[in-house]
């Protein structure tokens, strides 16, 4: 064993003097230095037959390899697994250690001609020691997958990763199911902790695998193992979330699929991409950095090539998502799929942060950006819709307009989500506004609708009626926003300026209709005017009756939804009818000429006048006609 190492030791030192010396006078130069150094280093025994090599050199290189080559054949040429027999795996990878070793320890001195040769063979037996590696470390995952799915019992809190993928058309409620005691099928209770992680193969077989894999990565073949790891990973991985019951669809396809079906798929994305990024991903990374440990590139790339493409597949629907229609209606499950994404966000941060993963990472901040920015875009054809909205025909009885309620059953709608809108609309907002961009945005669309509204006032030839419209409309508007999250953004200023606007649409309404007809009773400050005779004021009282039931029918198809309204604008205009009417009735009765029966000249009393008054406003006649 000396001699070998002896004959090693000079084998090196004629190596460094053949390739340093670049003519023969300067490897003399070294030599002689050798052989002053140590008496070893002979001049003769270095000098003996250095240019052609001394088969002394690899004679120790020769009788290792032919060892290692007896023992790695056999394995390599074996039919059966060579991990079914844990020692014949130990001695393996025994003899595979010591080739990779001999390599390390030989390969300085590959200028040698006889070295070099001996190395060829040697790398050689190390690739067909690899070949068959990579089939057994593809035949564990697959075998011990296989035994883990069937074998392994239970453990508690695992029960929700095993059956996680049980099909939707099972038991709902959990538990057993099944025919009699002896067929009973467990079925997952629902998925309520997303806080666990799945060991997709027992701990032995991880250990195997780091075993092999050590020994591919300092064989030089790291890019063959991670790539036989991934694609195993990879096909569990795909069908795992296929199981989920996400379909794989180009964007083009999705675009092409009715709504109604995106709604029902954008539901299954959200599971399968909470459950992925919780729980697929994590376990993945877990057995990644268990296969590969203590080497982080490899597990970094082998984890990349494993999830790649189910992510790009969860994050492609994103996209398709984002950059689709901009209907409003589509605004909620827009909504969704931000929501959903941007809470998964730690999750991308924590598992796609190294250089292999950095683009998905990327890409995934990208795709819930432009998610915000459809949801803007979203708001801004909501705006367009208003505009757009025409004028062709009055709402019968000047009632709402189903503009009117579209918008504001959705404004009300879409401020359940007020935090999310307002994190959306923030990231466009200017640094100098003093309030919220979303608040600036529904302010916005509430002038829009309530200029809209005005438009189509006009179109009622009764002035009158075009201000009940008004009335309706914006008392709806202010019921919906009143109480609510869209009052919070709105504030109170807008309510209090709204309310004043209600108001004087009823005081415009009256202005336009009964004060007519009030005004023909009304006596004039003349003294002539005051002391009319009977036929004058009979005639005043004949007037003031035809418009009285002219007006009256015209609006006893007029109609005012709210309640509390349609009663505070009865009593408005019945006390301020009633009071001209009961004045003129007492000065009927002090005229002469009345008589002693001056109610045979009159058609209605008070109290009649408000019956009649009451029973308008409900979208029909009311009271005598």
């Amino acid at each position: 064993m000396a001699e070998h190492g002896e004959e090693k030791l000079l084998a090196v030192a004629r190596h460094i003097a053949k390739t340093l010396g670049h003519n023969d006078s300067t490897a003399d130069d070294i030599l002689q230095i050798f052989s002053n150094f140590d008496g070893r280093f002979s001049r003769d025994k270095l000098s003996e037959k250095m240019g052609d090599g001394d088969p002394r050199s690899c004679a120790a290189l020769e009788h290792s390899l032919k060892s290692l080559d007896r023992q790695i054949s056999q394995y390599v040429a074996a039919d059966q697994p060579i991990w079914a027999d844990s020692a014949d795996a130990g001695a393996f990878l025994d003899a595979v250690d010591a080739l990779i070793a001999t390599l390390r320890e030989w390969n300085p001195m590959t200028g040698e001609k006889s070295v070099a040769a001996c190395l060829d063979r040697a790398e050689d037996l190390l690739q067909q020691a690899m070949f068959r590696v990579e089939d057994e470390f593809r035949s564990l995952m697959e075998r011990g997958g296989e035994s883990f799915e069937l074998s392994r019992p239970l453990g508690a809190g695992e029960s929700a990763g095993k059956y996680l993928f049980d099909s939707e058309d099972e038991d709902d409620e959990g538990g057993m199911i099944g025919c009699g005691e002896d067929h009973q099928i467990p079925v997952a209770h629902p998925l309520s902790d997303f806080d666990i992680l799945i060991d997709a193969l027992p701990s032995v077989t991880i250990n195997d695998l780091h075993d092999i894999a050590k020994r591919m990565v300092a064989a030089g073949f790291v890019k063959e193992c991670s790539h036989v790891y991934s694609s195993c990973r990879r096909e569990f991985l795909e069908e795992s979330i296929s199981r989920l019951g996400l379909q794989k669809l180009s964007i083009e396809e999705i675009h092409k699929m009715a709504w109604c079906d995106i709604e029902d798929q954008i539901e299954r994305w959200t599971k399968a991409a909470t459950v992925a990024l919780r729980i697929l991903f994590p376990s993945e990374r877990r057995l990644c950095d268990r296969v590969f440990f203590g080497f982080s590139s490899a597990a970094n790339l082998s984890f990349m090539e494993v999830c790649r493409g189910s992510t790009i597949q969860l994050l492609n629907f994103a996209d398709a998502i984002a950059i689709g229609s901009r209907s409003p209606e589509r605004l909620f499950k827009v909504l969704d799929v931000f929501e959903t994404l941007r809470d998964l966000m730690p999750e991308f941060e924590a598992l796609f942060s190294d250089p292999y993963c950095l683009i998905l990472r990327n890409e995934a901040i990208a795709i819930w950006r432009r998610l915000g920015e459809a949801i803007r875009a979203i708001f801004m054809e909501l705006e367009n819709l208003i505009r757009r909205d025409p004028a062709k025909s009055e709402v019968p009885g000047g009632g709402l307009h189903p503009i009117t309620r579209y918008v504001m059953n959705y404004l009300r709608a879409a401020c359940r989500s007020r935090q999310t809108l307002e994190q959306v609309f923030n990231e466009s907002m200017d640094d100098r506004a003093s309030s919220s961009s979303l608040s600036v945005q529904m302010a916005w669309i509430m002038e829009l609708l309530e200029s809209n509204l005005e438009v189509k006032s006009r179109i009622y030839r009764e002035p009158a009626l075009s201000f009940v419209f008004m009335m309706n409309n914006a008392k709806y508007i202010f019921s919906k926003v009143r109480d609510s999250e869209l009052g919070l953004l709105l504030g109170d200023d807008w309510i209090r300026k709204h309310s004043a606007k209600i108001r004087q649409y009823q005081v415009n309404y009256q202005r336009s209709s009964w004060n007519r007809v009030s005004a023909v009773l009304k006596a004039d400050n003349t003294s002539l005017a005051q002391n009319l005779s009977l036929a004058a004021m009979r005639e005043k009282l004949k007037s003031f009756e035809r418009h009285f039931d002219e007006t009256c029918r015209t609006q006893s198809a007029w109609f005012i939804f709210d309640e509390q309204l349609r009663e505070e604008l009865r009593i408005s205009v019945t006390e301020n009818l009633s009071q001209v009417y009961r004045s003129f009735l007492g000065r009927l009765q002090n005229v002469p000429e009345a008589g002693k029966h001056p109610e045979k000249l009159i058609k209605y009393t008070v109290e009649e006048i408000g019956a009649r008054i009451n029973g308008l406003f409900q979208g029909s006649g009311g009271g005598r006609k």
